[in-house]
């Protein structure tokens, strides 16, 4: 097992880089993951040089969200027939509150989005102030089909409930382009532009003092939790565990372990029928003539 951080860090010019460090995953997530992300934004909140946080991905991708290799397919975390929903919730409670560190950070944080910010993926750049996108990039809540509900709760916010609806109701993505047209991110750019878009951004926000920086963030923050946002992601975190507790939660975990994961999301995400109560998987051709 590799001993390499999960979270890179490293600082220049007024700014913290958190780079998530699981590449040959597309950045999979982890609850490992989760707490490591949690200490890099406190290190940058410590650090009286930084005034800017972005986060990054290594490699490909953003994150493809959860590792569904270790908690789907190898059953991970998984308790088995008797289920313990405090217990869950206290997990998976646990894991928003460390992306939620990015929310809640003293100091302005900002997502660049390639690839993919999909599942816990979305979840993690919409925790961020400020979402940048790649043009070509998706973003989406896949598991919205079965097995998950996003804990942050950010697509409401960010969208309003027609559009949150929209993606939460079919578990589409959508490119970085749309999204930003939506208003769902602050930005999209053409790939290659993506880097220059986001240090210009960085930089200008940069030569603000750190503390003018804390108290507009804390503003603008303190109105969205008179909305109720605590409350919102409590009731989304319960759901999230019952969904992969739900008896068609149980038949896509046992999809996964039979056919792979892979087969699983493939048959999930293309619009392959989820019957209500779970029923027969589908066969190895019924998930190739998707």
């Amino acid at each position: 097992m590799s001993t390499e951080p999960t979270v890179l860090y490293e600082t220049r010019d007024r700014k913290a880089y958190l780079t998530l460090n699981r590449p040959s995953s597309l950045n999979a997530l982890t609850l490992a993951m989760a707490r490591e992300l949690a200490d890099a934004v406190a290190r940058a909140n410590a650090d009286d040089d930084v005034r800017v946080i972005i986060l990054q991905g290594a490699g490909r991708s953003f994150s493809s969200g959860y590792d569904l290799r270790l908690y789907a397919e190898q059953g991970v975390d998984n308790q088995g027939d008797l289920w313990d929903p405090i217990k869950d919730y206290a997990s998976m409670r646990a894991a928003t509150e460390h992306y939620f560190s990015l929310w809640r950070s003293l100091k302005p944080t900002i997502a660049k989005v390639h690839g993919h910010a999909v599942a816990g993926g979305s979840d993690v750049a919409l925790s961020c102030d400020l979402v940048l996108m790649a043009e070509d990039a998706q973003i989406g809540y896949m598991p919205a089909r079965v097995w998950g509900c996003p804990t942050t709760a950010m697509w409401v916010y960010r969208l309003g409930a027609e559009r949150a609806k929209r993606m939460l109701l079919t578990g589409d993505t959508i490119t970085g382009k749309r999204a930003a047209e939506w208003g769902l991110v602050l930005e999209a750019v053409p790939a290659a532009e993506l880097d220059d878009a986001v240090e210009r951004l960085a930089d200008r926000m940069s030569t603000v003092p750190s503390n003018q920086l804390a108290m507009q963030k804390l503003m603008v923050n303190q109105a969205y939790d008179n909305m109720g946002l605590q409350s919102t992601q409590n009731l989304a975190t319960l759901f999230d565990g019952i969904t992969r507790h739900s008896p068609e939660g149980r038949w896509f975990m046992d999809f996964a372990q039979q056919q792979g994961f892979h087969s699983a999301t493939k048959w999930r995400d293309a619009g392959g029928l989820i019957p209500n109560g779970g029923g027969p998987i589908p066969t190895e051709s019924e998930v190739a003539a998707l």
